[in-house]
């Protein structure tokens, strides 16, 4: 069996339970019970999530994302990251899991898309045009590491309105069916395994509270 640590925010928190019936038969996939967050909330608590999850040390592939907390413009603020901060978080991060995975295969998703026009006249903004600025500086920041890149960003572009559960998340089972099948075919080609067909009528979410996947 293959082992898959899959980190990341709240549109993780849509499809890892989704990828983990898919690749049961071939697969331990293990990830962290909360949103992970800020790129330097993710840095900080990585080593805590593998200890905590007794996560094994032979991990064949970690799968990762940071964005959709550092990206904010409340009240129009800049984002809640400087740019400059998000790149040197996507650096350190990508260390610490070479670190504690020494020979595991490393994946970083870009961040997804939102729909714009849903955000305005909201004091919380997030937008396109910034997330395409924070997913250059990541994919910058990743240059020379051997580091993969899941395009999710654009795959979510495509994604349908109605399988969108508002204009940030996916946490529709057609959502979590779209965005997880991106995330397995990469989890797939890099480990040489085959997911399996997940019934999308009958496939619910992992049961987090609204408190945990926080927004």
């Amino acid at each position: 069996m293959k082992k898959i640590v899959l980190i990341g925010d709240s549109i993780r928190m849509g499809y890892d339970k989704y990828v983990s019936e898919a690749l049961a038969d071939v697969a331990e996939v293990y990830y962290p019970a909360e949103n992970c967050r800020f790129a330097q909330y993710t840095l900080r608590s990585f080593h805590d999530w593998k200890e905590k999850g007794a996560w094994p040390a032979d991990i064949d592939l970690v799968h990762w994302n940071v964005g959709l907390w550092d990206v904010p413009e409340i009240y129009g603020d800049p984002p809640l990251s400087s740019i400059e901060h998000y790149k040197d978080m996507i650096t350190r991060i990508d260390r610490r899991i070479r670190l504690l995975y020494p020979s595991a295969k490393v994946v970083f998703a870009t961040t997804t898309s939102v729909v714009d026009e849903m955000f305005v006249g909201k004091r919380f903004q997030r937008r396109n045009s910034v997330i395409e600025e924070f997913n250059a500086a990541a994919r910058e920041a990743l240059v020379g590491t051997g580091t993969i890149i899941n395009d999710l960003y654009a795959h979510s572009c495509k994604c349908p309105m109605e399988y969108r559960s508002d204009e940030t998340h996916y946490n529709t089972p057609e959502g979590a069916a779209f965005m997880g099948g991106k995330v397995l075919s990469v989890i797939c080609e890099e480990l040489g395994i085959a997911a399996t067909d997940v019934n999308v009528e009958n496939f619910k979410l992992e049961d987090y509270s609204l408190d945990n996947i926080g927004y």
